[in-house]
């Protein structure tokens, strides 16, 4: 059964959120006030840092030898940063056992596709450079973060750069040409999301590159050779069919993913852990599968 808080979050969502299918701008400013006005631990636990020149905001100490949290936040390309991120990222951060970075990768239109994959890229190898054992590093990101975690580990992968110890997606967005039966399917029982502002994103950040370019749309990528992936995804949001249909691909690569699916959520519902008890749960197994893959790992560095 669904908590009432549930409920009540989902009746607050159709009451009205950021349009994102408005000009960037106010998108922006819509949707920081969202994220930005939700509780996180105290300011000071943060602290503002570069990775690779990328702008970051470091959750934990500044530890060569702490198992390191890479986060990369949603927002669909064009919206979103680091800080409305911060309680999300603190309370993985807690239930894995990691010091946590979050960057503010560059956000389209004014930096389209792939602006955010090297970034996200150049924020990776910047920890290896300080020292950090990358199988003790883990990429997590939700929503186009989700998507963008994958892009950026195929383009470690192909680089031959070290591949991280493994990867947490919530609600990946896999897909840029949504095209996954779900976005119609699930459209009267997802609050958060719609098609028309899941197209216009894309094509902010696609600027004119085809949607089924791999490092754009996962699902469409050969994903041997990736590390252990675990993937939330909810019942009640239109992209599901993108974390199905990342699973399926992996399977067929031989790639070790975990899809966690659950019933009834929403779109990054781990986002409401502070007064959800379904969030506080998906945020406790996310915790569990970074503590076995990469928080007890043997550092080699």
């Amino acid at each position: 059964m669904p908590s009432e808080a549930l409920a009540q979050i989902i009746e607050m969502m159709r009451q009205g959120g950021p349009d994102l299918s408005a000009p960037p701008e106010q998108a922006r400013a819509a949707f920081d006030a969202m994220v930005g006005a939700m509780p996180a631990p105290l300011d000071a636990a943060f602290a503002h840092d570069t990775l690779g020149g990328i702008p970051a905001l470091r959750y934990g100490p500044a530890d060569p030898s702490a198992p390191i949290l890479l986060y990369l936040h949603g927002g669909g390309y064009v919206v979103g940063n680091a800080w409305g991120y911060r309680g999300l990222v603190a309370a993985l951060a807690d239930a894995s056992g990691m010091a946590a970075y979050a960057i503010d990768y560059r956000l389209a239109p004014e930096h389209p596709f792939p602006a955010a994959i090297d970034d996200a890229a150049a924020a990776f190898r910047a920890l290896v450079d300080r020292g950090h054992d990358p199988s003790r590093i883990a990429i997590a990101g939700d929503s186009a973060g989700g998507g963008l975690a994958v892009a950026t580990l195929l383009r470690l992968r192909d680089t031959g750069a070290a591949l991280p110890g493994a990867a947490f997606l919530i609600s990946p967005w896999a897909d840029l040409g949504c095209t996954g039966p779900s976005m119609t399917g699930k459209a009267a029982a997802d609050p958060a999301l719609t098609e028309a502002g899941l197209r216009r994103m894309a094509a902010y950040y696609l600027d004119q590159v085809d949607s089924a370019d791999p490092f754009a749309s996962p699902i469409h990528a050969d994903l041997a050779g990736l590390p252990p992936i675990l993937v939330h995804v909810g019942t009640a949001e239109i992209l599901l069919d993108d974390a199905l249909r990342l699973a399926a691909a992996a399977g067929r690569d031989d790639v070790a993913l975990t899809l966690d699916i659950w019933p009834g959520l929403i779109h990054v519902w781990h986002a409401f852990a502070f007064m959800l008890p379904e969030g506080a749960a998906a945020v406790a197994a996310a915790g569990a599968f970074l503590r076995e893959r990469v928080t007890t790992a043997k550092a080699t560095v």
